[in-house]
This record gives structure tokens, C-alpha cells and sequence, in this order.
């Protein structure tokens, strides 16, 4: 059994069963990584994918269960190689991060400027995308942190820790009815005209519903984007009611715009950082994680990653009052 078999059977997973696009991804050959996966399957005796003909069709049961350990034995030799940099190269390597639109263009600017002013031998990268698809990168280790707020159920192989509290606005045209209502506005006043959010599963979006059903009301919901400026562009159009994260609200940029505080509406949603259970964080991931969240020190991430469960990693952070952006 070598690693690069355990690699091989790991992105053929990530990339769909598609050993054409693996082999692409990996610069080598696909009749060598499906020589590779058969001498991996015919060394275990079980079959790892199942098959038609030249195509592979499905993860088997047992593949999946290798699949899986295949993960951590790749992520711990990550860890090994972590560990020697560390040493030896403390100020350089590389830092993921998956997150979602209104994170990476709200939140994170100032935290990434400077941590790239004090690391600047630290390549950061920055993926964009759904909950799950960040879920997902973080999962298969492309990311080395997750920030989410939207379905943190799928980030259970993740140690998710609270960094910010943050409530919605909402925004409208400075002719519309609402303009007016700033400081004493209800859901059934919101409730009266079409309404452009996020993408349901994005970015607090569900607490948007929760609040409209406990009204036993149904938001007429006639557009959505998963970027906020996105959302601001079709207020301005005149086509519904802005309802979005605070702090994708500029005063000076969207100065055409009314912005009305909805705190008082919906719940606030809490964003988290995540990593993967087992992984080695370098010295410089530790400074990013408490650049971003400062209450998450070095000596309270480290408690919380030999936690057994998330339920006993919010038991840890439940007495730290959280700030609200």
C-alpha cells in the first residue's frame, strides 16, 4: 500500500468518479491511476468502486470506509510536513480559506491586510462559495479554515469555533414607503412588498424565515444573489426590499440608499471559524484565527481542538460574550 494509491482513490472521490479529470488534476496519466486504484483493491481483496465497463459508477460500501481513513492518513502526513515547516520555515507557507461573499468582501479585508503585512512570505487563498461547498473544500483539506454561518451541520468533521454575533438591515429606496418607518418597523410591514435576500442556506438567510413564520407570514421573495452588492443593485432598480447583513451596508457608497436596523426583527446569527479535527495549525494560522475573532487566543483554540465534541466546544466558549458587527 503506498500513499500515492491513497491519494489516487481520494481525488478520484473529489473529482466524481472522473478519473480523466483526476488524472488532469494530478498532471499524470489515467491508465496509471487505474492501475494504481485495481492494485490497491486487489491488495485489500475488496473492491474500492464499483464499475460498467471502464467507467467507475459508485463509491462501494468498504471504499467508502477506506476512502475515509485514506483522508486522515493523507491529512496526518500534511500534519508531519506542517510540523517540520514549522521549524524550520515559521514565517512562510500557505493559508486556505472557504467562506461565503459576504465574509470574504465584509468581513475579512482589514484581518487579511494585516496578516499579509506581517506574513508576507504566507501565500493566501481564498475560495469562495455555497455552505456546502465550503463544507466540502475544508473536508477534502483544499481548505485550511472554514468561516460560515448558514448550515453548520454539515461542518461536523470540523472543530467550529464562535468568532462575531451580526444582525440584518434593511434597505430600500429613499421614495419607498418604508423610507419612513425607520425606528418602528414590523415583519407585517415588511411582509407587504416583494423582498430581495440571500440565497436560501446563505448568510443568515434562515433566520429571515424563522421570523416571517412565527408572524405566520410568507416573505414574497422575488429575487436572490449570494453577494450583498448584488442584492443592493436590484433595491436600486426599484424591484423589492433589501434584507441583508448589517455590515454589507457602506454609508458613504450606498449613501443613496435608506438603511433601517433590523435587529429588533431577526435573530442574530453567529459567525464561525472551522478546521479540521487532528490538523496541525501553524503559528500563523493560530495569529489569523485571533485577527479575526480576538477573544479565540492560542491557548483557547488549543482546548477546544482536543474537545471529544462540538457540543463540548460551544460548552467552552458559552460564558465568552461574543462582539456584534
Amino acid at each position: 500500500m503506498k500513499l500515492q494509491q491513497l491519494r489516487y482513490i481520494v481525488e478520484v472521490l473529489n473529482h466524481n468518479l472522473n478519473v480523466s479529470a483526476t488524472a488532469e488534476s494530478l498532471y499524470t496519466s489515467q491508465p496509471g491511476i487505474s492501475k494504481q486504484v485495481r492494485m490497491l483493491e486487489d491488495e485489500l481483496g475488496v473492491q474500492i468502486f464499483g464499475r460498467s465497463g471502464k467507467h467507475l459508477t459508485h463509491v462501494t460500501p468498504a471504499g467508502n470506509e477506506i476512502i475515509n481513513i485514506a483522508r486522515q492518513i493523507l491529512s496526518k502526513v500534511e500534519s508531519i510536513k506542517s510540523v517540520a515547516n514549522e521549524h524550520t520555515l515559521p514565517d512562510q507557507g500557505k493559508l486556505n480559506i472557504a467562506t461565503t461573499h459576504t465574509q470574504a468582501r465584509y468581513a475579512l479585508p482589514t484581518v487579511i491586510k494585516g496578516f499579509m503585512n506581517k506574513y508576507p512570505k504566507v501565500s493566501l487563498h481564498m475560495h469562495q462559495g455555497t455552505p456546502q461547498q465550503i463544507s466540502d473544500a475544508a473536508a477534502r483539506g483544499d481548505a485550511d479554515f472554514a468561516i460560515a454561518t448558514e448550515a453548520l451541520h454539515l461542518y461536523s468533521d470540523l472543530i467550529m469555533l464562535p468568532c462575531y454575533h451580526w444582525n440584518r438591515s434593511i434597505v430600500v429606496t429613499k421614495d419607498h414607503p418604508l423610507a419612513k418607518k425607520a425606528g418602528n418597523l414590523t415583519v407585517p410591514d415588511v411582509a407587504r412588498y416583494p423582498i430581495i435576500t440571500y440565497v436560501f442556506g446563505f448568510t443568515g438567510r434562515s433566520e429571515l424565515d424563522k421570523a416571517f413564520n412565527a408572524h405566520g407570514l410568507e416573505p414574497h421573495i422575488v429575487f436572490t444573489a449570494t453577494d450583498a452588492d448584488v442584492i443592493k443593485t436590484y433595491v436600486r432598480l426599484g424591484l423589492g426590499v433589501g434584507v441583508l447583513a448589517t455590515m454589507a451596508v457602506d454609508k458613504t457608497v450606498d449613501s443613496d440608499l435608506v438603511c433601517i436596523d433590523a435587529s429588533h426583527l431577526f435573530e442574530a446569527s453567529t459567525t464561525k471559524i472551522g478546521f479540521r479535527k487532528g490538523s496541525f495549525l501553524r503559528g500563523y494560522m493560530y495569529d489569523f484565527i485571533e485577527r479575526f475573532a480576538p477573544h479565540l487566543t492560542k491557548e483557547r483554540v488549543e482546548r477546544a481542538s482536543l474537545m471529544r465534541s462540538q457540543e463540548d466546544v460551544d460548552e467552552l466558549f458559552k460564558d465568552i460574550k461574543l462582539p456584534v458587527r
